[in-house]
């Protein structure tokens, strides 16, 4: 799907859906929409489709002068690192120590690019969550291709015994958006979940939290992102919606230069050269390392998981924000054992 990039306020880019507005008031642009879709479980906001090169933007101002809840169909994506040195792209690696381990009770939820059928994650694999290692068939690994994956082995190897619920969100290159947000959320609530994880994110056009969005996520009584590999302190959502655990990156034992920061990150985690579960693909052999604000967030909720075997996951996130580890101008860290 297409995305472009806008910048209403200076110095503060936002990609988003191109002729695509939420809004809970349908009937107030009945007369510009080409169509209009309901998004269950966020209080009546509507997905609404615009004729092409409708400004967007001014489209939304226009219905919040007028009393109207709006706001652009912003693109999200994962939050794995690219760019070169030690925090660059993934890397073929030697399997890590793991086996795996008959699942419990506790239910870890994964939106993201699906899963590779890799024998750590067997149990969970189907084809409507396969990953899609390469979308338009020209021999190389789709951008983000692997990246679920990494991320539930990541969870599996820090909460062995977890048991995952798979949906996929992100497509190959790590992208999606706040409308197949809100309905992969609305598909979730079918079945327990104790800790939601979400690797990814993005800003707001005016850096206000998504609409609809923070009741969408209200009823899972643990909710875990990425901070976002931005290396600034602007928000990223989810991440710095209130109640969510908001996970920055560390490297070693302070933060890593690409991750996200400022009082809304709760918690920081190891994201830099971890090992995980990956693709059988070129030249990987089904497992890699990898780094990003996407990892540390699979850390944090292999470790949310963990204190959800000994109590309800609300007093498992609470004890979680009280942890006596810190580190000076960051807050609580989370690690545990092996990377």
């Amino acid at each position: 799907m297409r995305s472009r990039l806008v910048e209403p306020l200076p110095g503060r880019p936002v990609l988003i859906r191109p002729d695509e507005l939420l809004t809970s008031s349908p009937a107030a642009v009945a007369r510009w929409a080409l169509a209009s879709e309901p998004l269950p479980g966020t209080g009546r906001v509507h997905l609404v489709r615009l004729p092409p090169d409708t400004d967007v933007i001014d489209l939304t101002a226009t219905l919040r002068d007028r009393g109207h809840a709006a706001s652009p169909n912003h693109v999200l994506s994962g939050q794995p690192l690219f760019f070169g040195g030690p925090g660059g792209p993934p890397a073929p690696a030697a399997a890590p120590p793991y086996e795996p381990v008959e699942p419990g009770e506790v239910v870890a939820a994964v939106l993201d690019t699906g899963l590779a059928p890799h024998p750590w994650v067997a149990r969970w694999y189907g084809d409507d969550i396969a990953e899609t290692p390469d979308a338009d068939g020209d021999g190389v690994r789709d951008r983000q291709a692997g990246h679920g994956t990494f991320v539930a082995g990541l969870i599996l190897r820090h909460a062995p015994g977890v048991r995952l619920r798979v949906l996929r969100l992100l497509d190959s290159d790590g992208v999606s958006d706040q409308a197949a947000l809100l309905r992969a959320l609305a598909k979730l609530r079918d079945g327990r979940t104790d800790v939601v994880n979400l690797s990814f994110g993005g800003h707001t056009f005016d850096d206000a939290p998504p609409l609809g969005l923070a009741e969408a996520l209200a009823g899972f009584p643990a909710v875990v992102a990425c901070a976002g590999n931005t290396a600034s302190p602007r928000p990223f959502w989810p991440a710095a919606l209130p109640g969510v655990v908001a996970v920055g990156a560390l490297d070693g034992d302070g933060r890593a230069e690409f991750s996200a920061y400022g009082p809304w990150v709760d918690v920081w985690a190891p994201g830099v050269g971890l090992t995980s579960s990956f693709l059988d693909f070129g030249d990987f052999h089904s497992y890699a390392t990898w780094s990003g604000t996407s990892f540390a967030a699979a850390v944090v909720t292999g470790a949310l998981a963990r204190l959800c075997r000994e109590v309800p996951p609300a007093e498992a996130v609470r004890r979680l924000l009280d942890g006596d580890r810190r580190v000076a101008d960051l807050g609580v860290v989370v690690t545990s054992g092996d990377r």
